[in-house]
């Protein structure tokens, strides 16, 4: 089915995702995996092989090829590769278009450069201890105060939150109107009152960096905001969908990779005398699980080209993350079974994609608000 989305062009980056990961990523993840984070360089490495910034104009340092099936085929290969502790679709396709899209031309002189080269990474702030899909919940505050923005609070799960050099920071700016008085204010490295909590210890993607994020009395200056003052929530209403197609991107290629392992493991692991794939209720379930990941497949391809063709909507964003993602799990969960007790061993690589694929149906938006949002889509 790629055919009919990818052309020469996207193999050929294929081909370049491919060598990189096996050149540069895939022999020390075990060693991330252990030591909770990725080293820094492979940002740098990434940056200079043209896999950080696909999207952002060549003036800049980036690719310049407005074109998500780039994101979605790295995507795909670092799933493949089993290099689940990169952080670049984080940064490419969820942090680049507030970086390209709502900001200055001054901001993207200041930041693209680095985004593009891998000495900036990035991160976004949205998850507090008190608040995860309910953006009015949030309690951090930033309040003018003359050419700076003061703030306060702490956020939490932040995806490459100990790397980051530059984080997209959600605040209330004006707390009496709830989620319409959110803004976005990036805050870099080094400022005062910005601190790093604890590098949290997850269930899965062990070698990405998770960690707390803290401001107390953080001093950011004014034309740290981007896009418009109060208007946060809006701008990302309008990136969400984005970042839910690289979700579903992620989980497919998750899914196939899983039913690729498991079928290899039925056709030569034998009990009574035969493969376990010729037992009918084992044969079934993998006829089962293939057409499934073959329909989220095709729907995932197609949301792809939809969001190329501006046409994405949130709804079909949201039935793409959470059935995806959801057949992820499921796929993960029978794979392991399949396995017998071999699946439970880490040494096996469906052992790691199991701890790696619970996650899913979490971030981005739970399974839970997915359907809210198709159900309101749907007049209820």
């Amino acid at each position: 089915m790629e055919q009919h989305l990818y052309e020469p062009v996207h193999q050929e980056f294929r081909d370049l995702c491919r060598q990189f990961l096996a050149r540069e990523a895939v022999p020390h993840h075990d060693r991330w995996e252990a030591d909770g984070i990725v080293d820094r360089e492979v940002w740098r490495k990434a940056g200079a092989a043209g896999l950080l910034g696909m999207d952002v104009d060549p003036e800049h340092g980036g690719g310049g090829q407005r074109d998500f099936r780039f994101n979605a085929v790295l995507d795909e290969e670092i799933i493949t590769a089993g290099c689940t502790g990169l952080g670049f679709g984080l940064h490419n396709d969820v942090v680049a278009p507030y970086l390209t899209e709502l900001t200055t031309d001054d901001q993207r002189k200041r930041w693209l450069p680095g985004f593009c080269s891998g000495d900036l990474v990035t991160a976004i702030a949205m998850s507090e201890p008190g608040a995860g899909s309910d953006l009015a919940g949030i309690r951090t505050s930033a309040v003018r105060d003359g050419d700076s923005w003061v703030l306060n609070g702490q956020k939490t799960f932040i995806t490459n939150g100990e790397l980051a050099d530059l984080v997209v920071v959600v605040a209330k700016t004006a707390p009496d109107q709830g989620a319409h008085g959110v803004s976005l204010i990036v805050v870099e490295t080094g400022t005062p009152g910005f601190g790093r909590g604890r590098r949290l210890a997850k269930v899965g993607l062990k070698a990405n960096d998770t960690a707390e994020l803290f401001f107390d009395d953080c001093r950011v200056p004014a034309e740290n905001l981007i896009g418009t003052e109060n208007h946060g929530f809006y701008h990302l209403m309008a990136n969400l969908p984005r970042e839910r197609l690289s979700i579903a991107v992620a989980a497919v290629a998750a899914a196939e990779k899983l039913l690729a392992l498991t079928l290899d493991y039925a056709r030569s692991r034998e009990a009574f005398g035969r493969p376990i794939g010729r037992f009918q209720h084992n044969r079934f379930l993998l006829a089962e699980l293939d057409t499934e990941v073959t329909i989220a497949r095709t729907f995932v391809n197609h949301c792809v080209a939809e969001y190329n063709a501006g046409r994405l909507s949130v709804t079909d964003a949201a039935k793409a993350k959470w059935w995806t993602t959801e057949l992820q799990n499921k796929v993960a969960d029978r794979c392991v079974q399949l396995h017998g007790g071999y699946g439970f061993m880490l040494e096996y690589p469906v052992a790691k994609a199991w701890l790696d694929s619970r996650v899913q149906t979490i971030y981005g938006g739970t399974t839970e608000i997915m359907k809210e949002i198709i159900g309101r889509g749907l007049g209820l």
